[in-house]
């Protein structure tokens, strides 16, 4: 806030002779934001805790904050309550470069803060939506986040992917989860949500539980209040998404709503084979790609639409291909060198982009996808643009995209979340 305005709720609670912890119980707000208000060290109140406290305490705006001019009102509205807007706010951790902030956006959130530790995320981010905070998530004081109405956070994935390498809480990106549950206690928003990989059901934890339920276990417990928790494997071709893609999201609503999240219906698939992505107007940015090493490229020449390495004559491949082709049983029987057919849905757009490494070309031509192509596989606008000035930032574009929760699903589970919890309360 600023100087003209001061809160009252320590004189409030000596009054009544009440804890933290008693209004903490009393109004569901976080004991930080109490803590703060109390001290009168708050920068900014949103609407929703200035309301809860003066039912609270059963008093008037003018009983909670103190003005030292005539225009109370006026300062109340300009300077204590930080959103007239009604829409539902929103903080959002480990952001990427914006697929699922967008989603949350499109559906009428409004975004207070975003923090990503990857610099080509953060350039995408602020190119397109604006400030993002840049620092190491354990370096971030929960006191820094605004209050909110939700939380998102797409933790790490590398550690439980089936293309990594899967170490699970043995990696150290496993455990920052952990800083998630940090935050989430400190602020208590009505809703949260994670996002992962599907591998993250079968990562155990250090007791030997699954990680999945550790984290559930966790929200629904947490801070005297506790969430309830619901969590599905999504796949975002469910969602009109061109490809099958599928995430873990987990969804808690805070117990004191009443609200036990239900997941969006399935849509319709129509319209979301790959030649549909491939009809891009020339005046849309960020139609290069990644040039594909010799080999690769001599590779993918031999492959017909709709095939894999597995398409190419065995005196054709080269004898690291000839190795696994002799015993596919150990190595699993890879789908390395993909290219799905016009009439298909795309598999998962990857990271890594490598042909080599679950990576998927054009189903025509011998390249990758375009940035555009995969951005669209992804389904991020086309005034979404990426930075693809040099080899260095095009290369940076491919993992960025391929990390990104695709915007349409991440929207179609943002819609459900606004007229679960929020569309009753905003009538």
């Amino acid at each position: 806030m600023n100087g003209a305005v001061h809160c009252k709720l320590s004189t409030l609670m000596g009054a009544n002779r009440m804890s933290v912890q008693d209004v903490h119980k009393g109004t569901g707000l976080s004991r930080n934001t109490i803590s703060n208000l109390y001290h009168d060290k708050a920068t900014r109140v949103d609407y929703e805790t200035i309301s809860r406290l003066c039912c609270f305490f059963k008093c008037d705006i003018s009983d909670m904050f103190s003005f030292s001019n005539e225009d109370s009102h006026e300062i109340a509205k300009s300077v204590v309550t930080d959103d007239k807007s009604g829409h539902p706010t929103h903080v959002s951790l480990f952001s990427g470069c914006g697929g699922l902030d967008l989603g949350f956006d499109q559906a009428g959130f409004k975004r207070l803060w975003a923090n990503d530790f990857d610099k080509d995320a953060q350039a995408v981010y602020r190119l397109n939506l604006g400030d993002i905070d840049g620092r190491d998530i354990t370096q971030v004081d929960a006191s820094e986040i605004p209050d909110c109405d939700v939380i998102t956070a797409g933790f790490p994935c590398q550690p439980f992917s089936n293309a990594g390498n899967r170490k699970g809480v043995h990696d150290s990106r496993g455990m920052l989860y952990q800083e998630c549950l940090r935050i989430i206690e400190a602020k208590m928003p009505k809703v949260i949500l994670f996002e992962n990989v599907k591998g993250l059901m079968s990562t155990k934890y250090i007791d030997g539980r699954r990680l999945v339920d550790v984290i559930a276990s966790d929200l629904e417990n947490m801070d005297d209040v506790g969430y309830n928790v619901t969590y599905e494997v999504l796949n975002a071709s469910d969602y009109r998404v061109p490809q099958n893609r599928q995430r873990l999201i987990m969804i808690g609503v805070r117990k004191d709503l009443g609200i036990t999240f239900e997941f969006p219906e399935k849509q319709s698939k129509e319209g979301l084979e790959v030649g549909n992505i491939l009809d891009i107007p020339e005046d849309v940015p960020n139609q290069v790609d990644w040039p594909l090493s010799p080999q690769a490229q001599s590779m993918i020449e031999k492959i017909p639409e709709g095939g894999s390495w597995k398409s190419i004559d065995y005196e054709d491949l080269s004898p690291r291909f000839q190795r696994i082709r002799d015993d596919m049983k150990r190595y699993h029987a890879p789908n390395f060198y993909r290219r799905f057919a016009r009439n298909e849905i795309n598999g998962t757009i990857t990271a890594s982009a490598q042909p080599e490494n679950c990576g998927i070309v054009h189903p025509t031509k011998n390249r990758r996808y375009t940035i555009r192509e995969i951005a669209r596989s992804q389904t991020f606008p086309d005034d979404f643009v990426f930075i693809d000035d040099g080899l260095k930032n095009i290369t940076a574009m491919y993992k960025v995209i391929g990390n990104a929760v695709p915007v349409k699903m991440a929207n179609a589970v943002a819609n459900a979340i606004m007229e679960q919890v929020f569309d009753d309360k905003e009538e």
